[in-house]
């Protein structure tokens, strides 16, 4: 299966969770790829669009290999698999770059309003692509530190070592397709074109604008 793009994977994924139409559902996704999806599914489920910060903590000399995750809070997730390939001087000189990072992007996305509060919600915590699992379980702790009433990991793609960790962590998963082998999450997708933070902002605007009632009065 290839994905014509994000909001192909969106769609199919809001198919999958129709069951939670009609239950206000607060879809949480991990920016910038998966914001896109996530206003298709927000709109599509009747439920909130919001996004859950985290950044992946990078190797070193391979900063597209993850060795570990961090959120806003500064709590860390390491990878137990990349033990080894760093140090403590280095680990927490990446701790405080991708931390920095975080606070940018919380700045950027500020004047969309406030963090919706997942307590008592169905939270649904989306990304387009999981390869090692990192981003995505910080991202479920920060959440579950919430106290939502239930806890849903959505993704287009995923390894299927990265969902077995992600299992632990949520009490639904929902993945449309789990290669054999894991190359890259863009080979998953005809179109994977980059999503800016701009393109975030906007999307968060047009999800919090009141919804205008339909239909004409007598």
């Amino acid at each position: 299966m290839a994905f014509e793009n994000r909001a192909d994977a969106g769609r199919l994924l809001a198919r999958r969770l129709d069951k939670y139409k009609g239950q206000h559902p607060l879809v949480l996704a991990i920016p910038r790829g998966a914001v896109p999806m996530g206003k298709i599914m927000a709109d599509a489920l009747d439920g909130d669009l919001d996004v859950v910060l985290v950044r992946k903590l990078r190797a070193p000399y391979n900063p597209e290999l993850a060795i570990g995750s961090i959120d806003e809070t500064g709590a860390v997730y390491l990878d137990p698999e990349m033990r080894g390939l760093w140090d403590e001087s280095y680990l927490e000189t990446e701790k405080q770059a991708q931390q920095a990072t975080l606070r940018q992007r919380r700045q950027q996305y500020a004047p969309t309003g406030a963090p919706i509060d997942a307590n008592g919600r169905i939270a649904i915590v989306l990304d387009d692509g999981i390869a090692t699992g990192s981003t995505m379980i910080a991202a479920l702790r920060a959440v579950r530190a919430h106290h939502p009433a239930k806890l849903i990991a959505a993704t287009g793609v995923a390894s299927r070592e990265a969902l077995r960790l992600i299992r632990q962590e949520a009490d639904e998963v929902v993945c449309l397709e789990t290669p054999a082998i894991m190359y890259a999450i863009g080979l998953h997708f005809r179109d994977f074109s980059q999503v800016s933070d701009e393109d975030v902002v906007a999307t968060l605007r047009q999800a919090r604008r009141p919804r205008v009632a339909t239909g004409t009065s007598a």
